[in-house]
């Protein structure tokens, strides 16, 4: 078994070690916690989480960042929403193309301006994630998409399907399935990692950086696209002035959650599953348990922080290496 396959099954282990106490300790100060309606909350909060956060995932391991996720979520679902409002003879399939489309459209941008400038990832998609907001309030006119105005069929995707699971849910675990399939089996995966481990040696290896990366961005934009549509199916309604907003923070932290290295190169999709899980779980976890909403971006900041830290000594040989390291 190779290093990074140990690593792997390490940090994956752990996760769900996470997962599986802190589950525990919840229902022991809170039994109504550990209950049915609980995990069917729980799982209506991960697809929004799930289907960006595959993107973003994608993104750290080649060693960059999208930080303009939340924005091109909401643009795309106010341009989808806007199909649906002005044309409700259209068929449904007509709006998702239109939001995946507008997303990987805005993700292409990023990719693009990365690549061709060499500008650092996080101060690009931190420009557009301002740009892209503004250009969102100008297409909608500053106006929200009312629930009035969301096809029924697609609030039904947040609801049902004819196994008794959302349409949602299946959807996003499906995105993270053939994301498993194309990161593992597809020439493009395997060096979206090996630009990630090495950048420098990645072009000596005859691998196209370029494209990848503007490839990895465009994925990335179309997955936000689509979960934009997701959250119009969740909340049934599309504000310009919130959809969004912070999004990208939450993704962030259930990908480094997973294990995703902020140094690229190391990641899996089943890493970034159980983190989208545990970070759901979280979610629903904080109400139930009479802690304030305020506190939740303070505990996903607490989280990353920690993830950081793990990364660091992993990286650098353990623990005993780190204190080895100060200690020189």
């Amino acid at each position: 078994m190779s290093e990074i396959a140990r690593l792997f099954r390490a940090r994956e282990a752990g996760i769900l070690v996470m997962l599986v106490l802190f589950v525990a300790v919840v229902s022991l100060i809170q039994p109504r916690f550990f209950s049915t309606e609980t995990l069917r909350i729980v799982l209506l909060a991960v697809p929004l989480i799930l289907v960006a956060a595959m993107g973003q995932m994608m993104v750290l391991v080649a060693r960059h960042v999208d930080l303009s996720i939340g924005s091109i979520l909401g643009f795309s679902a106010i341009a989808a929403g806007m199909v649906f409002r002005d044309h409700p003879e259209l068929p449904l399939f007509v709006g998702f193309a239109v939001g995946v489309l507008s997303g990987a459209a805005l993700g292409f941008v990023n990719g693009l301006v990365v690549t061709v400038f060499k500008l650092p990832s996080i101060i690009v998609t931190l420009g557009t994630l301002s740009l892209y907001r503004g250009l969102l309030f100008i297409l909608s006119g500053s106006k929200q998409i009312d629930p009035n105005d969301i096809p029924e069929p697609l609030i039904r995707m947040a609801q049902t399907s004819p196994i008794d699971i959302p349409w949602i849910v299946i959807i996003a675990f499906g995105v993270a399935f053939a994301t498993w399939l194309f990161l593992t089996y597809s020439q493009i995966g395997r060096q979206i990692y090996a630009i990630g481990s090495n950048p420098v040696a990645a072009p000596l290896r005859g691998i196209r950086v370029m494209p990848v990366t503007i490839l990895v961005f465009t994925l990335s934009g179309a997955l936000a696209g689509l979960a934009g549509l997701i959250y119009a199916a969740r909340f049934g309604y599309v504000n310009p002035g919130i959809t969004g907003v912070g999004f990208e923070f939450t993704v962030i932290a259930a990908v480094v959650i997973g294990g995703v290295s902020i140094n690229g190169g190391v990641g899996s999709v089943l890493g970034t599953v159980l983190g989208v899980l545990l970070l759901g779980s979280v979610q629903v976890a904080l109400p139930i348990l009479g802690v304030s909403g305020f506190w939740q971006n303070a505990i996903y900041g607490g989280i990353i922080l920690i993830a950081l830290v793990i990364d660091r000594t992993v990286r650098q040989g353990g623990l005993r290496g780190l204190l080895a390291r100060g200690g020189a």
